[in-house]
């Protein structure tokens, strides 16, 4: 089994672009491509970032249990497809996974998947809130939408191994790091 990763935070306090500097700096880590069906933003690709299907679909995955998590975010449904992590675990490339909360929850009843749940967290709201509008992704309703939902994202990071603040996103990164060399290190004593 690889060694699993999973990045949470509350819409807008980075955990996507850590993800992807984790996955490009080190070749061996893979993202987690989940499907959604959540239509795409322009910059988007099918099958790099999401796997976007259509309600129909989504919900027929789910009842044949495909998913190792899913949730309902937003109106649209998230899932982390276990044939695609097997596949990379099989392949022998590590995972991470950026996923809410209820994924996480999801997924650590898997406990083959031997998670590090890492949770990242914005300075403060006031900061999420600048963030959100800075990235120009959402309208006006989806940005408060995505801040009311911050107060119940954050009631959750103790369900989590590592709580990191992202004031900064290079100071973030090197944290983030540093947790993944210490575990990575300590599971190769074991071998």
């Amino acid at each position: 089994m690889g060694f699993n990763i999973v990045l949470s935070s509350p819409s807008g306090a980075g955990k996507t672009t850590i993800t992807k500097k984790i996955s490009q700096k080190y070749p061996n880590i893979k993202i987690s491509i989940s499907h959604t069906t959540r239509k795409p933003r322009s910059n988007e690709i099918d099958g790099v970032d999401y796997h976007f299907v259509s309600k129909e679909k989504f919900e027929k995955l789910i009842k044949e249990n495909n998913f190792y998590e899913h949730a309902k975010i937003f109106d649209n449904y998230y899932g982390t497809s276990k044939k695609s992590v097997n596949k990379l675990h099989d392949e022998n490339y590590d995972v991470v996974f950026d996923i809410d909360w209820q994924g996480t929850k999801q997924l650590s009843q898997f406990k083959e998947l031997n998670l590090i749940k890492i949770f990242i967290l914005p300075p403060d709201k006031k900061e999420l809130k600048k963030r959100l509008i800075n990235r120009n992704q959402d309208n006006n309703q989806i940005v408060e939408k995505r801040l009311k939902q911050y107060e119940n994202d954050i009631q959750h990071w103790f369900d989590y191994d590592y709580v990191v603040i992202n004031n900064d996103l290079e100071s973030c990164f090197s944290q983030i790091e540093k947790i993944i060399k210490s575990h990575k290190k300590e599971k190769m004593s074991f071998i």
